[in-house]
């Protein structure tokens, strides 16, 4: 769920979608508001808490080894789902016939040294790995190497045109290390959405932003607040073999690195800096590089193997000629973080319950839903199990590089990721809201579940642009999910935020992310319910859902109906 080794996107996508990451607007386009039907509401009630209990318990099992990428665990993953699919009464929605759509991954276990050392004036400074630092390389090479580098604080690491605002003012910066801030400017509504983070406050913008500077290498200084985890998260997510994409022709940094705030503090004094008073003059459009004088030197070695992995895809085929060429995509990712480094208890398997069991067991849920129907909806169904996830939504990226129908022809993306295993809720978080015309259909069927619809709690966390949705939205195809609501029925104020506390300290990206026989399933129950639901009124509906006008991806729709209307 949401945090591995970046994507290394094109400069294009930065250049002509990150240009469009405008406020988002308030009022999204109007809609006709959806159908209900009696045999919508009949077919939800197939979504049981036994059915979702045992997915997740048996996909979350030891013998599915934590799914990691390219794994035994990882293809018995594959053909556990497409066989769940078949069962149902699903077609093959994959590659030629078959339930899959394969893909290669480079896989890349990078020998990061236990010290990273910093010098100036005859002074050094070393991080301890793990502790202090995490970094993992950004070549698919034997081995990676910085030498005699300075290291430039450069603020945020953002160049944004359409706000006015670049922070490296066309200092050279070819061989250097970056040191730069997490997140985006946060204090103005009217610049980067204020405190809603935008892409340019993701870790995969910033490693994008410093290679497309011909830097060296990136470190990028974690705070819990900035990230929205703690730096155990990175620690687990961060070590051991990391996937990627074949490369290709982009520029890439050889290290991509992450510091404690602590740490960077000291890599700051080591240059005469204050770290406060550099994050602070950062918040500036006026703000340039600031070189410390530090210089630095790394040479790791990589094993690097080419894997194969793949998406896992149904296809239900919807009833209406003029319509089923179109298709409502409804996705989770399978994947998980494997075998890695033990607890406390020595326990090795990162079996993933929640992250993401639940969203798997949703999604089958909902398969299961749409063919209890007396008759397919109007447009076509399809179930996409995406694969590495945890790597940088690399399934969902492929995905949408290599789209089993047109992006002008995908409907919408309906994602889960995760699940509410605490009861029920009064309300829900929609990742998304304001975005496009969806948010009228999930208002409504959420209405009739006596709920209501909050937008993002934690707007500065960039939750939309950290699971699959995203990909699907660089298309251009109108995409949300739902996050963990903040109101449960029958629990006392404060109880959303303890558990999801307790969730980010003690569970997120640790093997301790088991199943418990004594999760409540009523609330993921009626979650499922309304994904279902609402994904059957934009199957049946006439018109095809629309981003809201100057959205950051509206630019990529109008694009993608185009060209299937040539």
């Amino acid at each position: 769920m949401k945090l591995a080794i970046s994507i290394i996107l094109s400069a294009a996508f930065v250049l002509t979608g990150c240009r469009q990451a405008h406020t988002p607007v308030a009022t999204p386009p109007a809609a006709q508001q959806p159908q209900f039907s009696a045999e919508g509401d009949a077919a939800a009630q197939s979504i049981t808490g036994d059915y979702l209990g045992a997915q997740i318990s048996t996909i979350s099992g030891d013998e599915y080894e934590g799914r990691g990428p390219a794994t035994p665990g990882d293809e018995r993953t594959r053909k556990y789902l497409a066989g769940e699919l078949q069962a149902l009464g699903y077609e093959p929605g994959g590659v030629a016939g078959t339930w899959e759509q394969a893909f290669d991954i480079v896989g890349i276990d990078a020998k990061m040294p236990k010290q990273w050392s910093f010098r100036k004036d005859g002074k050094t400074l070393s991080l301890k790995w793990h502790d202090q630092y995490i970094a993992a390389s950004g070549v698919q090479s034997p081995g990676g190497a910085i030498k005699d580098a300075e290291v430039v604080f450069v603020g945020y690491g953002i160049q944004a045109p359409e706000f006015q605002w670049d922070d490296f003012k066309g200092v050279d910066l070819k061989g250097k290390v970056l040191l730069m801030m997490n997140n985006d400017p946060d204090w103005d509504p009217a610049l980067f959405a204020g405190n809603t983070r935008l892409y340019y406050g993701r870790w995969g913008y910033k490693y994008e932003s410093a290679a497309r500077a011909g830097a060296a290498g990136a470190i990028i200084i974690h705070t819990t607040a900035s990230a929205g985890y703690p730096f155990q998260v990175v620690q687990s997510s961060w070590s051991g073999e990391q996937f990627q994409l074949p490369a290709g022709p982009e520029p890439r940094i050889q290290a991509q690195g992450w510091a404690t705030e602590d740490a960077a503090k000291q890599l700051a004094a080591l240059g005469g800096q204050d770290l406060a008073q550099l994050m602070e003059s950062a918040k500036s459009r006026n703000f340039t590089p600031v070189p410390l004088g530090v210089m630095t030197s790394l040479q790791f070695n990589n094993t690097v193997k080419k894997k194969v992995t793949a998406n896992v895809a149904g296809l239900l085929r919807g009833s209406d000629p003029k319509l089923a060429h179109q298709v409502v995509v409804f996705t989770a990712h399978h994947d998980h973080l494997g075998i890695g480094e033990p607890d406390k208890t020595g326990d090795r398997i990162y079996n993933g319950a929640l992250d993401n069991g639940a969203g798997v067991a949703q999604i089958l849920a909902v398969a299961k839903a749409f063919k209890a129907l007396p008759t397919p909806p109007r447009r076509s169904v399809l179930i996409l199990f995406v694969a590495a996830e945890e790597q940088g939504l690399l399934g969902s990226a492929w995905y949408a590089q290599h789209p089993t129908f047109p992006a002008g022809n995908i409907a919408a993306n309906f994602n889960v990721d995760g699940g509410n295993v605490w009861g029920r809720s009064s309300d829900v978080t929609y990742i998304g809201k304001g975005k496009s015309s969806l948010d009228t259909v999930i208002e409504a069927f959420a209405k009739r579940q006596d709920r209501i619809v909050n937008p993002d709690a934690v707007p500065d966390r960039g939750f939309f642009y950290r699971s699959d949705q995203f990909s699907f939205a660089k298309i251009g195809v109108p995409a949300f999910y739902f996050h963990t609501p903040e109101h449960f029925r029958g629990k006392p104020a404060g109880f959303a935020a303890q558990v999801i506390k307790d969730w980010e300290e003690n569970r997120y990206h640790q093997p301790s992310d088991e199943f418990d026989p004594n999760w409540n399933f009523d609330g993921m129950i009626e979650d499922a319910q309304l994904v279902f639901l609402a994904g059957l009124a934009v199957a049946n509906d006439d018109a095809l859902p629309t981003w809201a006008a100057g959205d950051e991806f509206e630019a990529a729709r109008k694009s993608a109906l185009g060209a299937v209307t040539k």
